[in-house]
């Protein structure tokens, strides 16, 4: 069941998804028919059970796969994995019942897309506020980064609450009153339709909650989000890597798969600040191996050269910053 799901998976990525990725890169907004293909595939049910529709796989076979398809298109695989946010929310254990039951079937067949906004887990003085009201929870303050508006349904809102909580409720992802966007300009990746949405007092019906926890300002740092967020940049540098031919990149890009795959807690910045570096470096060898014309904008060497400092900062924590600097001689 993995190495098919694995099979299928490569297959998108190098027959659908990189011949189109340079049209995505001059794109606004992600093509729908490549989020489809995802969903055809079963894979916005990637972990989810299989009486729910969904594949069951374990961790590591999706991080396999989300770096099959970040090599691919970066931009179609970053939009993707926002719905993990939805998919892991519904399998919790306390996840109320009652929205297991209407959504995780259609989350599963990728009927119901999500997105995250989990600005109220920054550490420091809060940025996004719920406070209860009679009819549910009015949300009050910014998202910076929402990705994949226009193309989720749903968004997955972590807020600070009453008492030093965090208050997840579930928002749709449409205009609605007290809700402003507006569209970040990217360098790269920009057809992941990546917002700001201010909240001034936006409603969430008290059925959308999700449950209410203690801020615990570590918890933005867990572990499973970093390795999911390195096989972007693992995924990135094996297609240079393909792209170059044999090289001793392809050794390191093992090894820094093997460093992912055994850190813990106290290793995993360190693990990912080398993979987002091995990107970079993979994509500028790639940029010199290609010469003068990797410079036009129809090459994929400078589009992955542009995703490879995307992929420095985004997801990032002061840990993974402070070995970044470090790898790159701007720190001791």
């Amino acid at each position: 069941m993995t190495a098919d799901v694995l099979a299928e998976a490569r297959r998108i990525a190098d027959d659908v998804l990189f011949p189109a990725a340079m049209a995505v890169d001059e794109a606004d907004t992600l093509p729908v028919w490549q989020l489809d293909a995802l969903a055809a595939a079963g894979l916005y049910g990637i972990f989810g059970p299989a009486e729910a529709g969904g594949l069951s796989l374990d961790f590591p076979a999706v991080c396999a796969v989300v770096e099959e398809l970040a090599g691919g298109c970066l931009a179609t695989a970053f939009v993707w994995i926002q719905h993990f946010g939805l998919l892991g929310a519904l399998l919790d254990d306390d996840a109320p019942a009652h929205l297991r039951d209407r959504w995780l079937g259609p989350a599963c067949r990728g009927e119901l897309r999500g997105g995250i906004a989990l600005a109220g887990l920054l550490p420091g003085p809060p940025v996004l506020r719920a406070r209860a009201v009679g009819d549910g929870w009015l949300l009050d303050g910014a998202a910076p980064w929402v990705t994949g508006w226009g193309l989720v349904d749903v968004l997955l809102v972590s807020a600070r609450g009453p008492g030093d909580t965090i208050v997840t409720v579930l928002l749709d992802a449409v205009e609605q009153p007290g809700l402003t966007i507006a569209r970040q300009r990217l360098a790269a990746v920009h057809a992941s339709a990546t917002v700001r949405l201010d909240l001034a007092d936006v409603l969430v019906p008290d059925g959308r909650l999700v449950g209410q926890a203690s801020f615990a300002p570590s918890g933005s740092l867990a572990g499973p989000a970093l390795r999911v967020n390195g096989s972007l940049a693992l995924g990135l540098a094996g297609r240079c890597g393909r792209l170059l031919g044999a090289s001793p990149l392809d050794a390191e890009l093992d090894e820094c798969r093997r460093r992912l795959d055994l850190a813990g807690t106290e290793t995993i910045q360190t693990a990912r600040a080398a993979a987002a570096e091995l990107a970079l470096r993979a994509s500028a060898a790639l940029v010199v191996h290609d010469g003068s014309r990797s410079i036009t904008r129809d090459q994929h060497a400078q589009r992955l050269a542009r995703e490879a400092l995307f992929l420095l900062v985004f997801g990032s924590r002061p840990g993974i910053k402070a070995e970044l600097l470090r790898r790159l001689g701007a720190a001791g």
